[in-house]
C-alpha cells in the first residue's frame, strides 16, 4: 500500500496537448549514412518533411538513391519540389550552428512544419538528441513535439563487420573530453575493464593509446581488440571502410590504423575468441556457460 509520502512518478504522454496545427521535429538517426544501412522509417520522414537539416556529408549520402533528390534539382535557397509534387527545404547543417538550428527548427514545427534533423549513427547515442531537449528548454520549446528515429550506431555497425563480439554485456566509452573531464573518462574505463564488459570505444582520435594503456592495467594482454573503421560505409566515408583484428598489447602500435571519427575500437574480454570457417575468421564473444543444448 502506498505511503502518505510516496511520490507519483508517472510521467504522462501529453500533459498538457500539442496543438493540431503544429508540425513534428524529427531527430532522425540514418546510421552510417547509406541506404542500406537505414531503416525505412528514417526514409520516409526524410523524404516527406517540409524542411531536412542534414551536414554536406549526409546530404550527399542520402542522394545515393534519391532519399533526397539530386544537388543539382535544388535552388540557391535549398528549395526543391520532389517528384509527387511535394515542396521541401533543405538546410546545410554543422558543428557550429546547431544551437541556431535548433531554434529555427522549433519556429517551423510552431509554423506546422515537418522538420527531419539528421544524425550520423542513432541521434542518441553521442548524437544530436540530447541538444534539442536542452535547448527545448533553453527556450521554453516543451510545446514542440519531438520524436526520435533511431539508426544503426558505429558499436553494432562494427560488431557486424567482425563477428558476434557483442553477443555478451558491453559497453560504450567516447574519448571526447569536450563535455567530460579526462579523470571521469578514466574512471569509467577501468571500471568497464574490472567489471568484463566489452567495451567499444567512440571518438577514438583523442587518447586512444591513453585509454589502451588503462584497460590493459586490468586486462591481459591477449585480449582481443578490432579497430573498425567506417563500418557500413564502403569507399564513401572519409577513410573507406575496414577492419583489423589485433590484441590488446598490441593495439597502440597500429596509430595508422585510427583515422577519426569514423574509427572505434571493440575491446574484447577474456571470453572473446577468434572462429574461422571456410570464408574468414570472426571475433565471438560467447554469452557464457552454454552449449547448442541450452537453446
Amino acid at each position: 500500500m502506498s505511503g502518505a509520502d510516496d511520490v507519483d512518478t508517472t510521467v504522462s504522454a501529453d500533459a498538457t496537448g500539442t496543438p493540431e496545427e503544429y508540425g513534428t521535429l524529427y531527430v532522425v538517426g540514418i546510421g552510417p549514412g547509406l541506404p542500406d544501412h537505414m531503416t525505412k522509417r528514417a526514409k520516409e520522414v526524410i523524404e516527406t518533411a517540409d524542411c531536412v537539416i542534414a551536414s554536406n556529408l549526409y546530404q550527399t549520402f542520402l542522394r545515393e538513391d534519391g532519399t533526397l533528390p539530386p544537388a543539382q534539382a535544388v535552388d540557391d535557397d535549398g528549395f526543391v519540389t520532389r517528384d509527387e509534387g511535394h515542396e521541401q527545404q533543405i538546410v546545410r547543417s554543422s558543428m557550429g550552428r546547431q544551437v541556431e538550428l535548433a531554434k529555427e527548427a522549433f519556429k517551423r514545427v510552431r509554423a506546422g512544419e515537418d522538420v527531419a534533423h539528421v544524425s550520423g549513427g542513432d541521434p542518441s547515442v553521442y548524437g544530436k538528441s540530447d541538444l534539442l531537449f536542452l535547448m527545448a528548454d533553453e527556450e521554453e520549446a516543451t510545446d514542440v513535439p519531438i520524436e526520435i528515429v533511431p539508426g544503426v550506431t558505429a558499436a553494432l555497425g562494427g560488431s557486424a563487420m567482425v563477428g558476434a563480439p557483442l553477443c555478451n554485456d558491453f559497453c560504450t566509452v567516447s574519448l571526447s573530453d569536450k563535455w567530460r573531464g579526462w579523470d571521469e573518462i578514466e574512471e569509467k574505463l577501468r571500471a568497464a575493464a574490472i567489471s568484463d564488459f566489452v567495451i567499444v570505444l567512440y571518438n577514438c582520435w583523442r587518447n586512444y593509446e591513453k585509454a589502451v594503456e588503462i584497460v590493459r592495467e586490468e586486462r591481459t594482454d591477449d585480449a582481443y581488440v578490432a579497430i573498425v573503421n567506417d563500418a557500413g560505409r564502403e569507399d564513401a566515408g572519409r577513410n573507406g571502410e575496414g577492419h583489423f583484428v589485433t590484441t590488446l598489447g598490441d593495439a597502440v602500435n597500429h596509430d595508422e590504423k585510427v583515422s577519426g571519427m569514423g574509427t572505434s575500437l571493440i575491446i574484447g574480454t577474456h571470453e572473446t575468441k577468434t572462429w574461422s570457417n571456410d570464408d574468414r575468421t570472426y571475433l565471438v564473444t560467447p554469452r557464457g556457460g552454454r552449449d547448442v543444448d541450452d537453446f
